[in-house]
């Protein structure tokens, strides 16, 4: 049978070479992500994850699977909100979750760092009251798989809040375009010598879904009251549904 083929950023590949493909560009860029984000985003991406974990709005005691957490600052950032929580800590990608790792020992907290598929979770169904994913969605495979898998597992009446890059406001994008493709690309040359991973992480947001396509693809699985949030002019935007 003949190997379906996915996007990874502007090119098409198999769909079986892409998470190794992805795998690699997260090893190269883990030890200088943090660095790199506040280059990229102009320190904004600090902003956006502390409000995305305020609209999240959880009881005491939630159980709270953190997907794609590469750095952890979302699992730091729950497990500073409220010590109550019950957090686990995941990515896909080994490099990525030890730097994570070390950025939560660094802060006194210790809590599960689990390398684990998001398309594929180890957890039984209905156990976690708040699923998250940030800025990792749009470098899966299979979007719905994930998407599907994070539905399983929250109990119901649970939540999943999703954060990641998405369609910017028309009148926005050529200035936009300039930036993502004239000077991050140089930036990761210079900052961590990796000019070929930015790039793709560039291309990697634009051709993932737009808000409105993103939600129905929440609301295809079983999501319901799903809506979004823009924030700064759509660069990037908050998902958020829950479990029926």
């Amino acid at each position: 049978m003949k190997n379906k083929k996915t996007q990874f950023g502007f090119t098409q590949v198999n769909e079986s070479e892409k998470s190794k493909k992805v795998e690699s560009i997260f090893n190269s860029v883990s030890t200088n992500y943090d660095l790199m984000n506040d280059f990229m985003s102009l320190g904004l991406h600090r902003a956006w994850k502390k409000y995305f974990i305020e609209t999240a709005n959880l009881r005491n005691d939630a159980k709270i699977l953190d997907i794609a957490g590469g750095t952890a600052d979302i699992s730091l950032a729950f497990a500073k909100k409220n010590k109550t929580f019950s957090i686990i800590h995941s990515d896909i990608n080994q490099t990525m979750l030890d730097e994570g790792r070390k950025k939560l020992i660094d802060h006194g907290i210790i809590l599960p760092s689990i390398v684990c598929d998001c398309e594929s979770l180890p957890f039984q169904d209905n156990f976690f009251d708040c699923v998250t994913i940030g800025f990792g969605l749009r470098n899966m495979t299979h979007k719905l798989n994930a998407i599907a898998e994070a539905y399983r597992v929250l109990t119901p009446g649970g939540k999943l809040l999703i954060l990641e890059f998405s369609k910017v406001w028309e009148p926005l994008r050529k200035i936009y375009d300039v930036f993502s493709f004239k000077v991050i690309p140089v930036l990761g040359d210079l900052i961590a010598k990796d000019r070929a991973s930015y790039q793709y992480l560039v291309e990697s947001i634009r051709v993932h879904p737009s808000q409105e396509e993103l939600k129905k693809m929440m609301e295809q699985i079983g999501f319901y009251d799903v809506s979004y949030n823009n924030l700064n002019a759509g660069i990037v935007s908050i998902h958020k549904g829950y479990k029926t």
